[in-house]
């Protein structure tokens, strides 16, 4: 008997013999597999008997405070040697005392002590950066090659011109950024320079020998000074390309950047808009502070400018919203890129995950702080302001220590929220939920429908009969079956009046009081999901800051423990944003949506991911779910329901685990809302290894 097997065009005759001996080979070489763990099991245990005997020993003991001295000084000689390059890196003096004085006043000492734990661990850290980018960052001569073979084959590539506008240059960095433009490993490429009237007598020269040197290099001198968005328009002007690129004349871009675009070009034909991972770079020379990014994000594009570089944009869309605007100068970009995207579809938009933009850093560029060029930030809040105003979006824009804030206006006739409490007994702690509610939230059109899932204690029952007597809001249903949580929550929605519902846990505690207001204000926007809040550990360190998905195998909590005053990466724990999923501990969504997606999976998910997998559902019907720091709860977790500690209870999680992998499959690995260039092992924002 034969078997055949078909792949491609070979055909493949095997044997039952074969297939028998290939079998016994097998299974020999897992029993020898088997004898080498075991082997090297036995030599681990052997090796930590040494060490703990090592470590218990009194020369161990005694000798501690010396090896502690030791470290000590290693420390301090370490900090040493770096603090020339961090203040380099920063911009000068000025801006590094800048920068230490407001982490120390909103963060205190651990919020420098976390930085420094990021920023500058050890060689072996998983934040090394340097290591990272000679792993994963770095072309060899048989990677240009095989880019350069590439572009040959290309039909049609496209025309790029790169947009210059230079001011009194540092010659230096002025023809470091030029020469990146001449080096791209990707030929197709106009370089368009307009000098804003420069009075440095050495910058002339420069551009005008770069042009007689090669013919892609295109310059015009005006005669006057007009800032840098006249001046971007008459570089503009030059573009004969269909797309341009913007690059400032003292940054540089990676010399596949070109080549990287033009693949995303010819791939997704529809695309009018494209944008990059970037990093930062001293005046050394050395890169540092990547900025990993996801792909478009509205919410988190609102509350600071994540488009910025390198920003790729279709000339004839530049072209129809009217080029750069004056009076917007040091927010040109953002300006530009908001009146864009009122133009197209977020499908027309593209994420490029790779480091294509190297941003210098020095004491007059906006890369060293936004207390370097404060003007900028203003005039963002500006560009927002009225981007808002021609969306007819009612809101009011604000600026922030870490970007932007929209407060979106709530109507006049504030829709009913009902919030939703399973609790069984554990009356103290349901109590403090419901008073801190009652007592502290400003938002006054709500109903709280507490769900008690066979309570039995005399002081919960009786509690339950005082709490509803002293105010009407309060309502207690039973549901007396086994504990399920989805089950119990879909059952609320089938008794709730409210046109938005709440998911609230029985062990929140309300810090904020317009935490309700601000929630339903997001809930209320007609593309928007789920809305989650900014949840805390009783000890005040972080607890939510939106779900990112994969990390554990599934789902994990962004920024979990960080500090309660910590900004996170690139300020995220702070910026209103949308994520793929958030914590059902405090949720709210239309209840017109709830009961679209079919509510929670009650058969399949009873304890575990019942919000995560309710949050997807909804973000396939085409919402999008979103993040907000202003809505801050303290999150006493799992004090009701305990831990997942008991034999039935890993089961039973095991199997959601499964469940969700089976369902949902690579989406798990593939967070729109996350970085492949950032970890799925922990959840602090650090590198992965390798990216996905």
């Amino acid at each position: 008997m034969q078997q055949i097997l078909q792949g491609g065009c070979c055909t493949w005759t095997l044997s039952a013999g074969s297939l028998n001996q290939a079998v016994t080979e097998r299974d020999g070489m897992i029993v020898r597999l088997s004898q080498a763990v075991s082997e090297r099991d036995g030599q681990i245990v052997s090796l930590s008997q040494t060490i703990s005997a090592l470590r218990n020993s009194t020369s161990w003991r005694v000798t501690a405070p010396l090896r502690y001295a030791r470290h000590q000084v290693k420390r301090v000689q370490y900090f040493l040697s770096v603090m020339p390059q961090l203040i380099l890196r920063a911009g000068g003096i000025n801006a590094t005392a800048t920068k230490i004085f407001r982490i120390l006043r909103r963060e205190g000492i651990q919020g420098i002590k976390s930085r420094w734990r990021i920023n500058h661990s050890n060689a072996d850290s998983r934040n090394d950066y340097q290591e990272w980018i000679r792993r994963y960052d770095t072309l060899d001569d048989a990677g240009r090659h095989r880019i350069r073979v590439h572009v040959k084959q290309m039909q049609s590539p496209p025309l790029i011109s790169v947009v210059m506008p230079t001011y009194n240059s540092d010659p230096k960095w002025l023809t470091v950024a030029i020469e990146s433009v001449r080096s791209q490993l990707y030929p197709h490429w106009e370089l368009c320079i307009a000098d804003d009237a420069s009075t440095d007598t050495r910058i002339r020269p420069i551009l005008e020998g770069f042009a007689k040197r090669d013919t892609r290099i295109k310059v015009t001198f005006r005669a006057k000074n007009s800032h840098i968005s006249e001046a971007s328009n008459t570089a503009l002007d030059m573009a004969s390309g269909e797309w341009i690129a913007l690059l400032d004349h003292d940054d540089l871009i990676s010399e596949t950047a070109l080549y990287c675009v033009a693949q995303q070009i010819i791939s997704q034909p529809n695309v009018r808009l494209i944008y990059s991972d970037e990093d930062k770079i001293d005046e050394a020379g050395l890169r540092h502070s990547p900025y990993f990014k996801c792909d478009w994000n509205p919410d988190l594009f609102y509350s600071h400018n994540m488009f910025s570089h390198l920003g790729v944009y279709q000339l004839e869309l530049v072209r129809s919203v009217g080029g750069f605007r004056v009076g917007f100068e040091g927010a040109q970009d953002y300006d530009l890129a908001l009146r864009c995207i009122e133009c197209i579809d977020a499908g027309q938009i593209a994420h490029i995950p790779k480091v294509l933009y190297h941003w210098r850093v020095h004491s007059r560029s906006t890369a060293g702080g936004a207390e370097a060029k404060p003007y900028a930030m203003l005039a963002g809040e500006r560009a927002l302001s009225e981007h808002f105003q021609r969306e007819g979006i009612p809101g009011q824009v604000t600026l922030t220590d870490f970007g932007y804030r929209v407060r979106y206006q709530l109507p006049v006739d504030q829709p009913l929220v009902t919030l939703l409490m399973p609790t069984r007994d554990q009356k103290k702690i349901t109590e403090l939920a419901v008073q801190s509610i009652l007592e502290k939230t400003t938002y006054q059109n709500y109903e709280i429908l507490i769900i008690d899932n066979g309570s039995i204690e005399t002081e919960t029952l009786d509690w339950f009969q005082w709490i509803q007597s002293q105010d009407s809001r309060v309502k207690v249903i039973r549901y007396d079956h086994p504990f399920n949580y989805s089950a119990i929550n879909n059952y609320g929605v089938t008794l709730a009046n409210g046109a938005i519902i709440g998911l609230i846990n029985n062990d929140i505690e309300v810090i904020e009081p317009e935490w309700l207001s601000e929630m339903v204000s997001h809930s209320l926007r007609a593309e928007i999901g789920c809305v989650g809040a900014k949840l805390y550990y009783s000890s005040g360190s972080l607890q939510h800051c939106g779900v990112v998905l994969g990390i554990g195998g599934v789902a994990g909590h962004s920024h979990k423990h960080f500090s309660k005053n910590s900004y996170g990466y690139f300020s995220r724990m702070q910026l209103i944003s949308n994520f793929s999923a958030v914590t059902g501990a405090c949720l709210l969504v239309k209840k017109k949506i709830f009961e679209s997606v079919g509510g929670l999976d009650e058969d399949n998910l009873k304890v575990a991911f019942n919000d995560v997998d309710f949050c997807l559902k909804v973000r396939e019907n085409g919402y999008r779910n979103l993040w907000t720091p202003y809505a801050e709860l303290y999150h006493h977790e799992s004090i009701s329901r305990g831990a997942e500690d008991t034999p039935e209870k890993m089961i039973r999680f095991q199997a959601e685990v499964l469940f969700m992998k089976s369902k949902w499959g690579s989406k798990l690995m593939q967070d729109p809302c996350y970085s492949p260039n950032l970890t799925l092992d922990h959840e602090d924002f650090s590198l992965a290894w390798p990216p996905r």
